[in-house]
């Protein structure tokens, strides 16, 4: 039984990979990652598309080479992503730097070799700027620019990189002097970058299309490629609504057209989606230990919480949730499963982790929310879908000494191979002296 209608993977497989693996894991859906890989690539353009996977969003070496077979490039936010990228056998040249890192010393003698050898960069402050500019002037490797619009758009609050409370991107204010200084130097900025946040709504991203533009009219006369960022909407919830990807294609060309027929000046798009690509591709799977209850609420207590996926705690996101019977002969319910609120029973999901927030059903505030489902058994299963993007990547996963947990990779054709081991505790502690 699959766990829902989009899922290439079955209450069987969830069973096995527990069972092989041991719980708490990530599950990875092979076909699915190709299908958004492969649905990004055929976007509408006009004068071309580069599609940038934004690699924070999960890293694994596996995920990473079999999202740059399919054709698309790296969007990395750090230099050890950048060499992260490397060593999983990406060319530098396939690989854009934008970041909040400012180099010096053996850091930026780094930054020189990787972008001698191919590397792309955004600088994204004036401090930034003066720091690489004798480089450019004397190799003739001008960096990019990312441009921060006053103006944003994301999931929550946090995840808005647009807006005046962000700090990502050389501000409105400063474009000019940024501008000038570069042009005193005979460097151009040819790649203009925006990305007004993570999440953001469609209308939103159509406006950032129609500002980038405008932007790029005023401010940078040799420009050749236009970023827009990433953030493109992903449903995770049945009741949420995805990114139209035709529709935006089809805006963006139109509108990069429209600037061509303005200025006579032909503009390479990119884009750079993360969550997009991969966060439906992605399960944790995590076993009842335990269940307990208040005079408020039911909890289902399972061994993987917080430190498997914060978005919960950090965001409020939701997730769905999926019960499997502990033999994987059947989904007991689901998101999808239109039986849950006829049962009477409503639970909230919690973690082992020594924190009220360790919770896998919280409002925006904070509280938890008891969720409608037909009532699992201690040993069953539950997995919390939508963890392929920002789970792995990002969650504490040693917080209480709890170790990282192990990933797995569904192939197309049916396989279940580990791509990351399980943690030791010896690994944890081997830094401390």
């Amino acid at each position: 039984m699959k766990l829902n209608k989009f899922s290439n993977i079955d209450s069987k497989t969830i069973a096995q990979v527990a069972d092989e693996y041991g719980t708490p894991l990530y599950l990875y859906d092979e076909a699915l990652i190709k299908k958004r890989c492969h649905d990004c690539l055929q976007m509408q353009n006009a004068f071309g598309l580069t599609v940038r996977y934004a690699m924070k969003a999960n890293s694994n070496r596996t995920i990473l080479r079999l999202i740059n077979d399919m054709g698309l490039h790296m969007d990395a936010s750090s230099l050890n992503e950048v060499i992260r990228a490397e060593l999983a056998g990406i060319p530098l040249d396939r690989i854009m730097l934008t970041t909040q890192e400012v180099y010096s010393g053996a850091e930026m003698e780094k930054l020189k070799g990787l972008l001698k050898g191919g590397l792309k960069y955004n600088i994204c402050s004036l401090r930034q700027l003066e720091l690489i500019i004798d480089f450019a002037v004397k190799t003739g490797i001008f960096p990019g620019i990312r441009v921060h619009p006053g103006i944003g758009s994301g999931e929550s609050a946090t995840r808005n990189t647009g807006d005046d409370y962000a700090c990502f991107g050389v501000h409105l204010t400063d474009i000019d002097e940024a501008v000038n200084s570069a042009s005193d130097r005979g460097i151009k900025f040819e790649h203009i970058h925006v990305h007004i946040g993570s999440g953001a709504d469609s209308d939103m991203w159509r406006q950032n299309i129609d500002l980038e533009l405008a932007i790029i009219s005023k401010h940078f006369p040799d420009a050749t490629r236009v970023s827009f960022g990433g953030g493109l909407k992903e449903a995770r919830m049945t009741d949420e609504k995805s990114a139209d990807l035709k529709l935006l294609a089809r805006y963006a060309k139109e509108r990069i057209e429209a600037f061509y027929e303005k200025t006579g000046r032909k503009l390479h798009m990119e884009i750079e989606p993360g969550t997009y690509i991969v966060a439906n591709s992605g399960y944790a799977v995590t076993r009842i230990a335990d269940k307990k209850h208040t005079s408020r609420s039911n909890f289902i207590i399972t061994d993987g919480g917080m430190e498997i996926n914060s978005r919960p705690l950090l965001y409020g996101s939701r997730h769905p949730i999926y019960n499997v019977s502990a033999d994987g002969s059947r989904v007991i319910s689901s998101e999808f499963n239109k039986n849950n609120s006829t049962t009477g029973y409503r639970a909230v999901v919690a973690g082992k982790c020594c924190e009220s927030g360790d919770c896998q059903t919280l409002a925006p505030e904070g509280h938890s929310v008891p969720r409608a489902m037909v009532e699992p058994g201690i040993g069953d299963i539950t997995v919390i879908g939508g963890t392929g993007a920002y789970c792995s990547s990002m969650s504490p996963f040693n917080y209480n000494s709890h170790t990282q947990v192990p990933e797995v990779l569904y192939t197309e054709n049916g396989h279940l191979v580990l791509i990351r081991k399980r943690q030791s505790l010896e690994q944890v502690l081997e830094n401390e002296i």
